[in-house]
């Protein structure tokens, strides 16, 4: 169903508002003869038309996003003092978008890829950004790793196609991402639709509450849809007859009132209890086992609105890390660090400057007031307002209490290896994860990474592959090492 056009009366005009007399013929020199350089609509038009497109995302270019509420279900205050967490029932406006990692923007949705989960809450306090993808881990830990590990998802540069050498060749010399691509490669790997899969924030975060004590937290969305997931079979067809399957579910559902919903949890580790956890609780490639974090429950997220325009909403839609509010802060994730720069620079070049003022990006619930001026596009909401701080003008004031606590760090600065906890090793929650499949899971599993390994060239890259799991389960190594045998004849 067709979103309902909006109807503009009057004449068609020029960008600065001048009637149009004639929108079908280019000026001439006379019948037949030459275009004159004086015909500004028509210059106007194919100037405008050249400049459509801004730069895609390197990462998450293809997706898709909704509007909607979250609502407070359970008391969280002695965690937090985030003002949208302060009672239960309170809501705050949301907006979600979705996306896959490594496919360009015209790329298909039904592939086997982590999906994006990154979700605006417009707080009364400014806009907290939550960037998270469907799986609670990632296949690195550092984010100095990160270019390079998107470099070998993304085309080679003598190919211009993606090569399972490169794939396989980083992912067997780096052990950390066992876990990630047996997560990937099973079941869960290829969701059926947006609406049926689990969210989570990924990365550790702090929360603080306002007697200044602070917590660990992971961030968990669970799909009240329940989890639907398509097999390598499946969405190979889909992807092929309709490239458009997950973003059109979406707004289907949307527009026909079936609105998607998740529910809202939190795993909480006291800060005290992270130097000793077994894990280290700031790297990205672990879990935190439920057994030994439950989750708390205590919110409701819904969407209900389609955007109106998916380039001003979606495309040019802005989530960043950094944007934090009073009562939760950041992490030594090392991943995280790095993306608490990255993604705001990110946004700065490929949306420009003033990003922040789009509609779809400025705080809804709130003012913007900051001392920063000009720049392409600014709009000139500041209007005579001194540009600096301190000023005796009334213009914005620091409120001299941090959005978060402190921590404490020690030693000398270099260019470190993460602390390593009691059962920190790269293979052992791979280990756990294959061991917690059933048989039918194990077999598609094998099948899924099979698949991909037989098609490396290289013998030795091959062998450094089959490895890895053969760490994380004897027996998960020995069948992989066996199906790929097979494949490769």
């Amino acid at each position: 169903m067709a979103q309902e056009a909006h109807v503009t009366q009057g004449p068609l005009t020029t960008e600065a508002g001048a009637p149009v007399s004639d929108n079908q013929n280019s000026e001439t020199a006379g019948v037949g003869g030459p275009v004159l350089v004086q015909d500004q609509l028509l210059l106007e038009k194919l100037a405008h038309f050249n400049r459509e497109r801004i730069p895609e995302r390197v990462v998450h270019a293809r997706g898709a996003g909704a509007y909607g509420t979250f609502k407070v279900t359970a008391d969280v205050t002695p965690y937090t003092r985030a003002a949208f967490l302060s009672e239960v029932g309170k809501e705050t406006e949301v907006f979600l978008r979705f996306s896959t990692v490594a496919g360009n923007l015209g790329a298909a949705d039904a592939v086997r890829d982590p999906r994006g989960f990154a979700v605006k809450f417009y707080t009364e306090e400014g806009n907290y950004d939550l960037v998270g993808n469907n799986t609670p881990v990632f296949f690195i830990k550092d984010a100095i790793k990160f270019p390079d590990f998107i470099h070998t998802q993304k085309r080679d540069p003598y190919t211009g196609s993606q090569e399972a050498d490169n794939v396989w060749d980083f992912w067997s010399l780096s052990p950390e991402s066992t876990h990630q691509v047996t997560w990937l490669h099973g079941d869960r790997g290829i969701p059926a639709s947006y609406r049926h899969m689990d969210g989570f924030g990924s990365h550790t975060y702090q929360w603080n509450n306002e007697a200044g004590e602070a917590f660990w937290v992971k961030y968990h969305f669970k799909t009240d849809q329940g989890i639907k997931n398509l097999t390598a079979e499946e969405a190979e067809i889909l992807a092929g007859k309709d490239p458009d399957s997950h973003q059109r579910d979406l707004r289907e559902a949307i527009e026909r009132g079936d609105y998607p919903s998740w529910t809202v949890g939190v795993q909480i580790m006291p800060v005290a209890e992270a130097a000793t956890y077994r894990f280290n609780p700031f790297d990205l490639t672990k879990v935190w086992p439920h057994a030994d974090y439950p989750i708390h429950w205590f919110g409701k997220m819904e969407l209900n609105r389609n955007p109106e325009n998916i380039f001003a909403e979606v495309e040019q839609s802005i989530f960043s890390p950094a944007h934090f509010v009073p009562g939760i802060g950041p992490s030594p994730d090392k991943m995280l660090q790095g993306r608490l720069f990255a993604y705001g620079d990110a946004h700065r070049y490929r949306v420009g400057i003033n990003a922040d003022h789009l509609p779809v990006n400025r705080p809804h619930a709130t003012e913007a007031r900051t001392h920063s001026r000009d720049g392409y596009l600014y709009d000139g909401r500041h209007k005579g307002a001194k540009n600096y701080e301190p000023n005796s003008f009334g213009g914005p004031h620091q409120t001299d209490r941090a959005l978060w606590q402190p921590v404490a760090v020690t030693g000398v600065t270099g260019e470190t290896v993460a602390p390593v906890h009691t059962e920190d090793n790269d293979f052992v929650q791979a280990g756990n994860l294959y061991r917690l499949m059933t048989e039918d899971e194990k077999e598609r599993l094998v099948a899924n990474l099979a698949g991909g390994i037989s098609q490396v060239s290289r013998e030795d890259i091959v062998e450094r592959a089959i490895n890895n799991f053969r760490q994380a389960d004897p027996d998960f190594g020995k069948r992989l090492e066996a199906a790929v045998q097979a494949l490769r004849g």
